[in-house]
Parts: C-alpha cells; structure tokens; sequence
C-alpha cells in the first residue's frame, strides 16, 4: 500500500521502490481492495525483499514497522521510522469487514505522512525568526506542515497522522499543529494569531517579497504602526487562515522618525 500510495503522491519526480525483510509470496487482497476505493490499482505489484534493492540508489527509506522486525537496509540514506501495525498481522477471528477496516486505517495513516512528507519537499526558503512558542489546530495538516517549515526554516521533528511537531532549542521552541479531524474550529480550539520576531525591518520587507513568492497569503503587507507598542509588522495568513504576525522591533533611530499623525507607514 505504501509503495502505490507513494507513487501516485509523488507521481514522477521520485522512483519508489517497497520491500521488506521477509515479503510475503502475494499481495494481500484487503491491501488491494482498501487501495481501490481511492482508484489506485496494486493487484500488479509484487513484495520483494530488501537485500534485492541496490542502496546505492535509494536517498530516503521509510520503515513501517511496529512491534515486528524491521529490516535492515546498509546505506547511507534519511531514514524514517513511522511504526504502523501490520493490518495483515490481525486476529485470524476478526471478520472481513474488521479485516477491511484495519487495512483502511493503515492505508489513512501513511496515506497523510506521506502527503506531509511529499509537502516538505523543496520549502522554499524563509525567514529567520528569532522568538515565539504556541499551538494550534488545523484543518489541513500536510499544507500547514508546508507552511509553517517555510515559515521557521526548519524541519518537524516528528509527524503523525495527527500532528506535526517543530522544536527549535536555539528559539526556545516547541509548536504543535494539530489536525481539526474535520470538526468545526471553536475559539478555544485555535490561537487568534501568533508572532515571530525578526531581526530588523529590512528582515521583514525580505520576508514579506519570499513569502509573496511562495505563494503565500498576505493579509497586510509589511508597514510601521506606532500606536501602542511601535512596531515593524506585516501579517500573513497561514492555509487555515490564522493569522500570522512577523514584526520587528524599532530601533532609537527608527522611533524618532515617528510621524506627527502617528499613521501607519507603509514599507513596501
């Protein structure tokens, strides 16, 4: 299932290969049937096993191991280890429909890891942040694990079906997003906005210009406001629509540029 998911996440831009380290003699006909609800065909593939892959070619290896013995593969490449239940390892008792279902669970869940992983692929480069802490839940968790590693500059240091988490220790970071399961957001469910610093104002102009770039939506582009805290902010909205607040603090030399009128000025 991992092997024909991946191949139409990804389509043509990887070469996807799946093995294991005792594959079985067929394809498991749950795996297939679970598979064709979503229009994707595996009945041709075939399991193979892992001394059969050249590691010479593989830059990425995802194990999908819980609880029963993980392969080993001898290379150099990033490895993953999503530890998902082998649906095919259930109670002989259960019935076809339970059968059925624990493949469909499987298949959800490395069916979204994968579009994460697929959506952390080429993050253009963003800002560098220099402080902020928060959590919040989200309706579409690939496109937000996209966003907000475009937005840090860092990778998630862990992933599941539900979450996603980055931790930064340099920013004294821990930020969670969770996936909304489709319900709809309560107030207490989500934050209004959160801010990350930047270092200076030009910081911010270059950030507002990469994230316009990155097809990013700009809800105010980048200015100085002067009415309570002075501050350089441009305000992005992230794909479920939170609000996001970059700013940079002024320096002295910038405050006594203050305008008579106190209006906002625009930066770019």
């Amino acid at each position: 299932m991992a092997e024909g998911l991946a191949r139409v996440i990804f389509g043509d831009s990887v070469r996807v290969q799946s093995a294991g380290s005792e594959p079985s003699t067929g394809i498991a006909p749950y795996a297939v049937a679970a598979m064709a609800e979503l229009g994707i065909d595996i009945s041709g593939q075939r399991s193979k096993a892992v001394k059969d892959i050249d590691p010479e070619g593989v830059d990425t290896v995802i194990t999908l191991c819980a609880g029963e013995v993980c392969p080993v593969f001898l290379g150099r490449a990033k490895r993953f280890h999503w530890p998902i239940p082998d649906p095919a390892a259930k109670a002989p008792s259960m019935s076809p429909d339970e059968r059925l279902a624990s493949f469909r669970a499987a298949r959800d869940q490395i069916k979204t890891r994968l579009e994460v992983l697929a959506a952390l692929r080429d993050v253009p480069t963003g800002p560098i942040p220099t402080e902020f802490h928060t959590s919040m839940r989200v309706r579409d968790l690939p496109r937000s694990a996209r966003f907000y590693a475009w937005l840090l500059g860092i990778e998630p240091r862990e992933w599941t079906h539900r979450y996603v988490t980055f931790i930064s220790p340099e920013l004294r970071l821990n930020f969670v997003i969770l996936v909304a399961d489709g319900k709809e957001l309560r107030q207490n469910d989500t934050l209004y906005h959160f801010g990350i610093a930047l270092q200076d104002k030009t910081s911010l102009v270059s950030a507002y210009r990469r994230g316009s770039e990155a097809g990013w939506h700009v809800e105010k582009p980048p200015r100085t406001t002067w009415m309570g805290t002075p501050l350089h902010e441009l305000w992005l909205k992230d794909p479920d629509g939170n609000l996001i607040e970059l700013y940079a603090r002024l320096t002295e030399e910038e405050l006594a540029l203050r305008p008579p009128d106190a209006q906002p000025v625009l930066l770019a």
